[in-house]
């Protein structure tokens, strides 16, 4: 026995469906531009401490940089690979601000060592940000995967 569905609240299911998806889009975009301010903000105060190489200040501003490319991807194209790669910055970030509070990583090459065993609200709000940006980007993926490639429906 088959149940018959009106157009109509076929298209308020999809309705439902993507503005979920824009406010999902918007709110992974919002913990990525967070990110990247801080980073931007942060920036000239650690690059002092070590003028020469690549140093520190140099790798936020890549931070703040590649972070907002993330945020403006999910923003505009709200793909699988946009939430990829916004889940691999803000993961990546995210891992990199605790192992660096926790673990006393010497420099090697041109990379300084950056352990720094405090947390203070910049620090905090930073991780806060990028393991939000994570579970969203994370949700994102999962929900484009599952959508999967657009069919057409037969009349």
């Amino acid at each position: 026995m088959s149940v018959p569905i009106r157009r109509g609240a076929l298209a308020r299911g999809r309705g439902r469906g993507r503005g979920l998806d824009l406010a999902l889009r918007a709110l992974t975009a919002v913990a990525l531009l967070t990110d990247a301010g801080i980073h931007i903000h942060l920036a000239p105060g650690y690059q002092a401490g070590l003028p020469q190489g690549i140093g520190q200040g140099n790798l936020f501003l890549l931070e703040a940089g590649v972070a907002a490319l993330a945020a403006l991807a999910v923003l505009l194209r709200g793909s699988r690979a946009a939430y990829a790669f916004a889940l691999l910055v803000a993961l990546s970030a995210f891992a990199a601000v605790v192992f660096y509070r926790y673990v006393d990583l010497p420099a090697f090459g041109p990379f300084p060592a950056m352990y720094e065993p405090v947390w203070y609200f910049e620090k905090t709000a930073s991780a806060v940000a990028e393991g939000a940006g994570a579970v969203l980007a994370a949700i994102g993926l999962a929900r484009a995967r599952r959508a999967g490639p657009a069919r057409r429906v037969g009349r």
